[in-house]
């Protein structure tokens, strides 16, 4: 493998990251509150319909973005709705969001615009366009160096940007804040924190609206950025493996990064080798090689995470007191 190919699959691994971090680093806020989600994947694909199709509608990224997160919150608040106030099961709430999106995105796509639930193809000027940072002309001439920052950092959209940056965002909001203190105690210890005069519902509500923000971009990105339009099931269980990477990372934002470009990485090596003949194997299915992450994921889970041990009180509705 020669510079340039491994340039080409790092690039193609920041991006393929990216909403799974967005993803993973949601998942976090709610789950370090106590609200464990399994319906991100819901919530990214409505945010990706709602972006799609509305910056088709009014011909701009950022119209769309906002729709986008808008939808996400709004999956967020019914299920911080069923999980705090009607203190239901939090995974088969997680689970009939996943259901709904699955199931309106697609109806709501084929009736809108007629194309079996996709919607129309965006112009440049819909969807968010890569960035030249400072220097990238500059310095492209220069050997390694040069590549690296004129292929391999600069060149991106602003919301891959954006994902990098929450990552010391959210640990210095989590571990640096009186926010990110009691945000994690209510995980841990509710009682506590409600003993304290601190509203437990009011933390874990505030922790599922970000968690949906942050979704929504997620969702977005997939839409208006890495694509040029909404496809039926265009999250393909990314919401799953968002999961899988803050499992692995135990619920921590900088490991989660690292899982997230991991599994990235794998998602671009799978796609650069397909059709590409091996030494000795040959050629690998298709059908292989796109289901190459998913099963190293399970390997990966399987053999390699240790001990991970959730918040205490993830998953148990809180009852106060009387």
């Amino acid at each position: 493998m020669d510079f340039n190919t491994l340039l080409q699959i790092l690039d193609s691994t920041v991006r393929l990251s990216t909403p799974l971090l967005l993803a993973a680093l949601a998942g976090l806020y709610s789950e370090r509150s106590g609200i464990f989600d399994i319906g991100l994947e819901g919530k990214m694909l409505g945010a990706a319909f709602a972006a799609g199709a509305a910056a088709y509608v009014f011909h701009s990224a950022w119209i769309g973005l906002f729709f986008g997160v808008a939808v996400a919150v709004g999956l967020s608040l019914v299920h911080g709705f069923a999980s705090i106030t009607a203190r239901g099961n939090q995974i088969v709430s997680g689970v009939a969001i996943n259901f709904v999106a699955a199931g309106v995105t697609a109806i709501l796509g084929a009736s809108w615009f007629n194309q079996g639930g996709r919607t129309p193809q965006l112009a440049p000027g819909e969807r968010f366009a890569p960035i030249d940072l400072p220097g990238s002309e500059a310095l492209a001439g220069i050997p390694v160096l040069g590549p690296i920052w004129s292929e391999l950092v600069s060149g991106h959209n602003l919301l891959v940007y954006f994902a990098i940056v929450m990552v010391p965002v959210t640990w210095w909001v989590l571990f640096r804040t009186r926010f990110g203190l009691r945000l994690r105690a209510v995980g841990e210890n509710p009682a506590a924190v409600d003993t304290a005069g601190i509203s437990v519902v009011l933390l874990r509500y505030e922790a599922v609206i970000i968690c949906g923000m942050l979704c929504g971009v997620a969702g977005s990105y997939l839409a208006i950025a890495q694509s040029a339009g909404f496809v039926k099931g265009m999250t393909a269980g990314r919401g799953f493996i968002a999961l899988a990477a803050l499992i692995f990372a135990k619920w921590r934002p900088v490991p989660a990064l690292f899982a997230c470009l991991l599994f990235g990485f794998l998602d671009a090596v799978a796609i650069r080798l397909q059709g590409v003949e091996l030494p000795v194997i040959g050629v690998l299915p298709v059908a292989l090689m796109q289901a190459l992450p998913y099963v190293l994921t399970v390997i990966l889970l399987a053999g390699f995470i240790g001990k991970a041990i959730p918040p205490r009180a993830g998953g148990v509705p809180y009852v106060k007191e009387r």
